[in-house]
């Protein structure tokens, strides 16, 4: 591991304890079991959805890609501005405004589980993941 996940993790012990694992060849950055960001080829990302990604777009960052087949993939993981490393208070906004994004997704799936659960209980299936 490089010195840059300890110093982002240095950085944000202001907000919240903050654990990584190793995925994919960078690593995601977790908050009480939610991942917030991603570290890639030393580059810190950001969670962003619908509701805070005009913030990212407003000073012109760029949302992580990968190629896949061929094509360029986006995640919804934003690159960070750099006034964050140079800024405590910056640093714990963003974070917070990060995982706040990681908390609405991860609410708004398991809704999402929970209506198909009911609806195959209407429907009187008994196991929602097996046909009756």
């Amino acid at each position: 591991m490089s010195d840059f996940i300890p110093f982002v993790q240095e950085l944000l012990e202001g907000w919240a304890p903050v654990s990584t694992r190793r995925m994919f060849g960078g690593h995601g950055l977790y908050h009480e079991g939610l991942m917030f960001a991603i570290v890639m080829d030393q580059r810190l990302y950001l969670k962003a959805d619908e509701v805070n990604r005009s913030e990212f777009e407003a000073l012109g960052l760029a949302p992580f890609t990968y190629a896949m087949k061929g094509k360029d993939v986006a995640l919804s993981y934003w690159a960070a501005p750099d006034a964050i490393f140079d800024a405590s208070e910056e640093a714990v906004q963003w974070a917070q405004s990060a995982w706040d994004a990681a908390l609405r997704v991860h609410l708004a799936k398991a809704q999402a589980i929970e209506k198909a659960k009911a609806r195959r209980q209407r429907k009187g299936l008994a196991h929602p993941l097996k046909p009756a």
